[in-house]
């Protein structure tokens, strides 16, 4: 018997959707990350890209539990001396909500070229609404 290895021409690509609302963010992104990854196929490979693209709709419901509403902080580093910025997480989920769930989910994906086109397939929106209508996305429900 041998192993089958996908072939990056072969994978079918689905469009889901995931409601975020009253979700807690961490276990969302490693959900929604093992989607990308495409684990959750039979045919997963390591090396290629079999995930499915995933709709996120509603981040600005998203829940952090404890004190991390008041404590978490995203830093930013632009490589010149003086050039760490600190942004805490309540600023960051009023003005962009859908950047935490970008960055929480990307933190979770393979650090190379494949880890960053399986990121471009993550859509993030801060309301109910998307413009993806045409590629007759699933709604799926996550546990957690």
């Amino acid at each position: 018997m041998k192993t089958y290895h996908a072939k990056p021409g072969e994978v079918e690509r689905e469009w889901l959707v995931v409601d975020a609302t009253d979700m807690v963010l961490g276990r969302l992104a490693s959900q929604v990350a093992q989607i990308l990854k495409g684990k959750h196929k039979p045919q997963y490979t390591p090396h290629v890209d079999t995930g499915d693209f995933v709709i996120v709709l509603n981040a600005s419901k998203i829940r952090l539990t404890g004190n991390k509403m008041a404590t978490k902080t995203n830093y930013r580093y632009s490589g010149f001396p003086g050039g760490l910025k600190a942004v805490p997480i309540a600023t960051m989920l009023e003005k962009r909500p859908e950047r935490v769930i970008e960055l929480a989910v990307r933190g979770m994906l393979p650090k190379n070229t494949l880890g960053r086109a399986m990121g471009k397939k993550l859509k993030v929106y801060a309301g109910s609404e998307h413009p993806h209508q045409a590629q007759q996305p699933r709604e799926i429900t996550l546990e957690g």
